[in-house]
């Protein structure tokens, strides 16, 4: 067994002893037959973000063979609102490296993620995923780099109100049992997403901890680690099912909406980045931020406006985006700052021998820092479409690497300071959209830079430009203020986005 497959927890890795990367048909069908699988579910994303199923029942090896090779036909126009009905018929053909055991069917069935192609074979110029797939493909051909990604899931958990041990209100975070008491959930759902090929971080309790009458609020995080930034977003939206389906097994409800009440925590959606060449983290450079990372930086704040129309997808995304909740609302960035909308958390690229202060009889370490550094995009929530987020996360690098005045924008947006308290600091920084209509205002001024390289296709952002003007919510936040009770109506209409 290699290093790579020993304590792998996907079955699928240790019993092929490959990397999932490495998966062939042969491989799955070798799984599927040794362990007596009788169900294979194709599972490919919508438009609204969701994973979808197609259920097949193995008859015997050739049909196996034939499902993996030439996939099975889908109604697109029931999937995506851009293709007309009378030339609906997508394939939906499945990525190896993609299949996990499905953790929750009661017959033996295995899970393989799919990519749509058109009646001629070719990938669908419009589907989330392929988008992403275009937007890696020209970052790595223009700039020779990979781009890594790791997302932060908070989430809510609402259950019955339980009157032992109640969480202190707004100071749940890193909270433990019997305080916290959906630690084992958080748990069993990690290990569940760990199984189906999740890279997993840590998990913890969050901020969010309150009561509304018979009814308890608990807020969590499940936080990834970094992966090639198609991966990464498989990832995602595999945990997202898994959690919601425990939920369902559980009787409890849950939800990554943006907003969750007035005046609680809502649940971002952060996403780490880190761009790659030959296996080595560029994102630091004797010790200190790289220039390659600064300009990253300034791509994604000057793309920052137009990233809005992908990872913020419905107008109780803006009631989240509000100064004083730890949530950015100015185009600015800073050190291990949480006021602004990129940040550079810590990275040990200072003293690493922490370990041998606190445990005196440990050796000094001797092999030099882990290459950890990452940078934070913080204006994402659970209404994301988590491909195209992530894809204009990967144009917003390549377009920053390619800006002449990248390093003089990040100079100037740079901030040491928490923004709400330095008013004269605040007044010259840009802001985000404070609503989907301002959001579609941006993408249509900045598409010229998602169009580039044919990554979006002109059909794509058109869509999403109508789609956020459909809200009128350009006043919103003014209108609803003082009215508690509407801002609800408006957070029940969107409480499972995403």
């Amino acid at each position: 067994m290699n290093n790579y497959t020993e304590m792998n927890p996907n079955p699928l890795v240790q019993y092929l002893n490959k990397p999932a990367e490495n998966f062939k048909k042969a491989d799955l069908i070798r799984y599927i037959e040794d362990h007596d699988i009788s169900m294979i579910n194709f599972r490919y994303c919508g438009w609204d973000g969701r994973l979808k199923i197609l259920n097949f029942v193995i008859n015997n090896k050739q049909h196996l063979d034939e499902l993996l090779t030439y996939g099975e036909r889908v109604d697109g126009s029931s999937l995506f609102p851009f293709i007309e009905a009378g030339s609906s018929d997508l394939y939906v053909i499945p990525r190896y490296k993609t299949a996990f055991v499905n953790p929750f069917s009661e017959v033996p069935t295995i899970d393989v993620l799919c990519s749509y192609y058109t009646k001629d074979g070719e990938p669908l110029q419009g589907s989330p995923q392929y988008i992403l797939k275009k937007a890696h493909d020209v970052l790595k051909e223009r700039t020779g780099y990979t781009m890594q990604a790791m997302g932060e899931l908070e989430y809510y958990i609402i259950s019955d109100k339980e009157e032992l041990y109640p969480a202190t209100d707004q100071k749940g975070y890193h909270e433990g049992e019997p305080f916290s008491k959906w630690g084992g959930f958080r748990r069993e759902a990690m290990l569940a997403i760990a199984e189906a090929g999740g890279l997993i971080k840590y998990g913890h309790s969050e901020v969010g901890n309150f009561t509304v009458g018979e009814l308890e609020y608990e807020q969590n995080e499940i936080e990834f680690l970094p992966d090639d930034i198609e991966s990464a977003a498989d990832q995602l939206l595999i945990a997202k099912w898994i959690l919601r389906t425990l939920a369902y097994k559980y009787g409890v409800t849950i939800t990554f909406a943006p907003k969750i009440t007035v005046g609680k925590a809502g649940s971002g959606m952060h996403v780490h980045t880190k761009l790659v060449k030959d296996g080595k983290n560029m994102m630091v450079k004797n010790g200190k931020l790289a220039d390659t990372a600064k300009k990253m930086i300034a791509g994604f704040l000057d793309l920052a406006p137009s990233i809005t129309a992908f990872g913020n997808l419905n107008p109780t995304s803006f009631f989240r985006l509000v100064p004083h909740q730890e949530a950015p609302t100015n185009i600015c960035w800073g050190d291990r700052n949480r006021s602004v909308l990129v940040r550079v958390p810590l990275g040990w690229t200072g003293n690493i021998n922490m370990a041998k202060d606190a445990n005196p009889l440990e050796q000094e370490v001797e092999n030099g820092a882990p290459d950890k550094q990452t940078v934070e995009y913080r204006a994402s929530d659970g209404s994301a479409d988590i491909y195209t987020l992530f894809a204009c996360l990967a144009v917003a690098a390549r377009h920053g690497l390619e800006m002449n005045n990248a390093l003089k924008y990040a100079e100037d947006t740079y901030v040491d300071v928490d923004i709400f308290k330095d008013s004269n600091k605040a007044k010259d920084l840009h802001h985000l959209p404070a609503s989907c209509a301002e959001s579609a205002d941006f993408l249509e001024k900045q598409k010229n830079t998602l169009l580039q390289y044919n990554v979006f296709t002109k059909g794509i952002l058109n869509g999403v430009i109508e789609y956020h003007r459909q809200f009128k919510d350009k006043n919103l936040r003014k209108e609803l203020e003082n009215k508690p009770e509407e801002v609800m109506k408006l957070v029940e209409q969107y409480f499972h986005c995403g």
